[in-house]
Parts: structure tokens; C-alpha cells; sequence
């Protein structure tokens, strides 16, 4: 069984672009492991990656599967997503996706709880963004259920946000320019995990834009 960053109760930071591209069961289709607890059927966080023409076969998401296009063309039997598309697909749901002239996806799969039941699709690049919490902050929420919450975050150059506790956990992935805390830096590709109560102090000196996971991180779901 493959353990890759599945302590939940602890913070990781992987820079993506530094990970090798692992072949999966099927040909055309390679991933980076960012985290894993398990083997094929796995809680996971994966960059995928699709060749031209390339399918995978119909599987079910017992336990659902967020993902979020990051160039190209993803296809399933119930529509086309293009760059910028944001997809929640529920536990038990079913699907046999396949691309035209390929693609790579940022996808998170078994962490969802069996009560989530919504579909959701959207478009963040027609969608309307709303102001933040502090002056140059735009964001664009994606999905919530119950404590959890999944978003698009703009930050504008020099834009600071106030020291704050994670109730629930963080998880963010950096799609644009770099995102900052005292702890480090973190330019595009960087995947960051901050565990459930873990606190921070974010700023970005040259802007950024990040996809934000919160509240999904409780102790009492990490066993």
C-alpha cells in the first residue's frame, strides 16, 4: 500500500513540478502522487495527465472525486470541461472519461463523507468572483457542504490577510504567480497542506491565484 503524505494531522508542501510522471493502468494516462493512502483505490491528491485520444475505462467514485482542469480538453459522458472547469462528481457516482487532444487535471479522490450528494460543474472562467475578507482578495466559491469548503482565491500584488487559526484544515494548490506565509514561499504548482487547527499569517508580494480546501481535515476524520 502506498503512503504518500497520508498523515492528515501533518503539514506537507510539494512542489509539483520537481514529481515524476508514473504511468497508470491504463496506457496514455500518467499522474503525479502528491499524497496517497492506498493503491489503486486510494485516497489521493494527483496531478493526471491525458495523451491525445486517450480513455479510461467507467469506474465508480465510491467515496467522490473533485477535480479542476488545468489545460486541454476533460470528457465524460455527461459533458466537456475545459480549462478553468471545477467538477465535483458525489460518492457512488459513476463516469468513463476519455479526451480529444488531451489534457491534465488536478484531482482528489475519497474524502468525501456519503452525505454529499451534490453534482457540481462550473466554469470559473465565466463565473463571478465576489470581494474577500480584506482589500485585494477575490473569491470565487466552488462547492460547500456542511464545514467544508472548496474556492478560487485571486490575491493582488502586496496583499496581506491576518494571522488565522484552521478550523478543519487547508489545502491549497497554486495555479498562478506566488502565494506566502512566514513559513515560506510558494510559486505555481506548489501544493500546501495545513492541518486541522495549524495557524498562518498569508501574503502575496507578487499576486496570486490559488484553489482553496478547507474544513476537510478534522482529526476525527483522519483514521
Amino acid at each position: 500500500m502506498i503512503k504518500l503524505h497520508s498523515d492528515l494531522t501533518l503539514r506537507a508542501v510539494v512542489h509539483t513540478s520537481a514529481l515524476p510522471w508514473v504511468a497508470s493502468p491504463v496506457a496514455g494516462i500518467e499522474r503525479k502522487l502528491i499524497e496517497r493512502d492506498g493503491d489503486e483505490v486510494a485516497r489521493a491528491t494527483s496531478i493526471v495527465r491525458y495523451a491525445p485520444a486517450s480513455k479510461f475505462f467507467s469506474h465508480r467514485h465510491e467515496l467522490g472525486e473533485e477535480f479542476f482542469v488545468l489545460e486541454g480538453d476533460f470528457n465524460d459522458e455527461y459533458g466537456s470541461y475545459g480549462p478553468g472547469t471545477y467538477v465535483k462528481n458525489p460518492p457512488l457516482s459513476q463516469h468513463a472519461p476519455f479526451t480529444v487532444d488531451g489534457c491534465t487535471i488536478l484531482v482528489k479522490l475519497r474524502h468525501m463523507v456519503p452525505e454529499d450528494q451534490q453534482r457540481v460543474v462550473i466554469d470559473t472562467g465565466t463565473a463571478a468572483w465576489s470581494g474577500g475578507m480584506v482589500e485585494g482578495l477575490s473569491v470565487l466559491p466552488l462547492d460547500q457542504f456542511e464545514s467544508r469548503h472548496t474556492a478560487l482565491v485571486r490575491w493582488a500584488p502586496g496583499t496581506h490577510f491576518k494571522q488565522h487559526c484552521h478550523f478543519g484544515g487547508e489545502e491549497i494548490f497554486v495555479l498562478e504567480g506566488v502565494f506566502q506565509d512566514e513559513l515560506g514561499d510558494y510559486p505555481a504548482g506548489t501544493w500546501l497542506r495545513s492541518p486541522h487547527l495549524s495557524v498562518h499569517q498569508p501574503y502575496s508580494e507578487q499576486g496570486c491565484l490559488i484553489l482553496v480546501k478547507v474544513g476537510h481535515l478534522l482529526a476525527t476524520e483522519t483514521t
